[in-house]
């Protein structure tokens, strides 16, 4: 299973931004098998859980995202988004998309830079 991450950009606070998730080397059963996380790490800071798709497309997020953050999962694309909206500075981080087995097994792509201009 491979995760590439991608979407990430330079915005203005108050903007949009829609970051994607493309999960390879998978089936769609194995994709659709999967929890997807997408996780941040901003400079000098410890990486968090912003937000979760579960198999059944039921979705959790971080208490600063609430409301602007939006998760979503199209399983025959094998795609996962993150919409963001009314982005705010402390939103500026690398932004990373995870994915969690049942059998407990994680998978990790590479990040894609957000930043946020006030």
């Amino acid at each position: 299973v491979q995760l590439q991450a991608s979407g990430g950009g330079l915005v203005q606070a108050g903007g949009s931004l829609r970051l994607s998730c493309v999960v390879s080397r998978a089936i769609l059963s194995t994709f659709t098998s999967l929890d997807i996380d997408w996780h941040r790490q901003a400079p000098g800071k410890e990486r968090e859980l912003v937000a979760t798709v579960t198999t059944s497309r039921r979705t959790m997020y971080a208490d600063s995202v609430k409301g602007r953050f939006t998760i979503s999962r199209d399983n025959n694309k094998k795609t996962v988004y993150l919409q963001m909206s009314n982005v705010e500075p402390e939103d500026t981080a690398v932004y990373y998309c995870g994915a969690r087995s049942v059998s407990g097994a994680s998978f990790w792509g590479q990040g894609t830079q957000v930043t946020v201009s006030s």
